[in-house]
């Protein structure tokens, strides 16, 4: 079973820390950075992590202009913190799941 992928409108509407992951099952690079990002994730369990499937016709990744996989987009209450492409670096990736918790435990 495919889930059905979630619009824009219900991206932007998403409270919290998530993030978003364009890839395809068969991109060489986006199986390459799992091990990395899976690693990585499991120190900020607050972020929502959302694995789409990208391609030709796919609306979601148009409507954030995904060129290359995977590319990973850094979401904080809808709006877009920032964006990694192609070759997942660690530190960097860290870099950008802290930035979109900071501040979470005072808000709540």
């Amino acid at each position: 079973m495919e889930n059905t992928e979630p619009t824009r409108k219900e991206i932007n509407a998403l409270i919290g820390a998530t993030l978003l992951e364009f890839g395809a099952s068969w991109c060489g690079y986006c199986k390459a950075a799992q091990p990395t990002i899976s690693a990585e994730l499991t120190q900020f369990p607050s972020i929502r992590r959302i694995k789409i499937e990208d391609g030709k016709g796919r609306r979601l990744g148009r409507s954030f202009h995904v060129k290359l996989w995977p590319t990973l987009i850094f979401m904080k209450d809808g709006v877009e913190l920032k964006r990694l492409v192609r070759e997942v670096d660690a530190g960097e990736l860290k870099s950008a799941l802290a930035l979109i918790t900071t501040d979470q435990a005072t808000a709540e």
